[in-house]
């Protein structure tokens, strides 16, 4: 993926006035205000490059980039904006000019930022640091929202490299590889998972070490998930889980592997990954205990539900049983319960049953004016009139065994013959 053959071609980006775009969203100006620069001296003829001048501008470099590091932004611009003024060399001026967009973006000055590497690359266009420029505007534009920009400075990053003849380097395919991962990216976050899909797949055959394929599988997993593709969805997920037993992410892609199972009518291998995400080893539950616990008990509920409306109660019931200890609040734990005692009463098993409910209402001095909601008061009045409901449905039938008995006729004694 990192060589140039596999770059997307410049005509791949998407089409946008990039111009009219950025004075409409961003209201850019023609002539970037930088401070106390005049736009005259970025151009005019430049001192002598003594060993002298080359000390003293790098010494500035130095101070200024320091100051930024310090997050002393004001400090690093006047030292930059003198070096500017003062008609360094060009090496200089380059490096001055993109050391003051990089300590006026991370000052939180977007949009001047932007002016700034812009008036970079209309100075050094065939310069080799202009794909990393183009990046960097892109990652910014996508901070700014502005995300159809963000995609064609993207884009330009390869472009740009191609024109240029960098792509025989390794920093180059690096850079190339980042700016495909960004695209991907972009896509991701703008909801277009079919896009999203089909780079992050392009970009994992690139095999490269400089990937962070951890997160590049997870995205893609979370984009599958999106779409109705359950079976090609459940084999990233498979993957995903074999490879990153350990990361806290393994909880959200069991989820959205029992799900596509769910959805391919693989009912006992759904229920194995939910309950498995329900007995997770607790080394892997104490990374992000909170994350864990949302991932737990959306997929407990979702699935277990669904398997319950399907009337496969065993399987549901099983989960139920194993979602309970999760959390030991009577909120929790009394929503649980019920729909074990109504498997219960689905599979006939009476007692079972009263028994779940009883242990629900035992619980009843637990409700407060805090936790004891409309919706939990109700729910502890339908365990009430369940339970008395089984109740007397015991005693019904007790009753008709008896008048069975009563009403049975006698058969006579044989006498036999002789």
């Amino acid at each position: 993926m990192s060589r140039a053959a596999d770059a997307p071609a410049a005509t791949d980006a998407p089409e946008t006035n990039e111009a009219a775009a950025t004075t409409n969203a961003l209201a850019f100006t023609n002539a970037p205000d930088y401070g106390q620069i005049t736009s005259s001296n970025l151009t005019q003829p430049l001192r002598t490059n003594s060993a002298t001048n080359q000390i003293n501008y790098q010494a500035q470099l130095d101070r200024a980039h320091e100051k930024r590091l310090q997050n002393d932004y004001a400090a690093a611009s006047k030292i930059l904006v003198e070096i500017l003024n003062g008609q360094p060399p060009t090496d200089f001026r380059r490096r001055a000019l993109f050391e003051l967009a990089l300590n006026t973006q991370d000052d939180g000055q977007l949009v001047k930022a932007q002016q700034i590497f812009a008036q970079y690359l209309h100075l050094y266009t065939d310069d080799p640091s202009a794909p990393e420029v183009l990046l960097r505007q892109g990652l910014l534009f996508r901070r700014m929202n502005v995300n159809t920009l963000a995609l064609s400075k993207f884009y330009s990053v390869m472009s740009t490299t191609l024109k240029l003849k960098l792509d025989s380097t390794e920093y180059y395919k690096r850079l190339v590889l980042q700016a495909q991962t960004e695209i991907a990216d972009t896509y991701y976050l703008d909801g277009k998972f079919d896009s999203a899909i089909d780079f992050y797949i392009r970009i994992l055959k690139a095999d490269s070490p400089d990937l962070n394929t951890e997160q590049i599988e997870y995205k893609l997993v979370r984009s599958l998930g999106e779409l109705t593709n359950y079976s090609e969805t459940a084999s990233h997920a498979q993957i995903f889980i074999g490879h990153y037993s350990n990361t806290v992410d393994l909880a959200e892609v069991r989820f959205i592997y029992a799900s596509a199972l769910k959805e391919m009518g693989r009912n006992e291998d759904s229920m194995r990954q939910v309950l498995a995400l329900l007995q997770s080893e607790q080394d892997n539950v104490k990374k992000d205990p909170e994350l864990w616990a949302y991932w737990q008990r959306r997929a407990g509920n979702v699935i277990a539900n669904q398997l319950y409306k399907e009337g496969d109660y065993l399987d549901a019931l099983e989960i139920y049983l194993n979602l309970a200890p999760l959390d030991q609040s009577l909120a929790w734990q009394a929503p649980v319960l019920y729909q074990s005692g109504l498997i219960y009463e689905h599979l006939e098993q009476w007692q079972k049953a009263g028994d779940t409910y009883a242990n629900i209402i035992g619980r009843t001095n637990e409700l407060t004016e805090t936790n004891g909601t409309p919706m939990l008061r109700s729910l502890f009045e339908m365990a009430q009139w369940r339970k008395d409901y089984i109740t007397w449905l015991e005693k019904a039938r007790a009753s008709n065994n008896v008048y069975h008995l009563s009403v049975m006729p006698t058969i006579p004694k044989s006498t036999g013959t002789q």
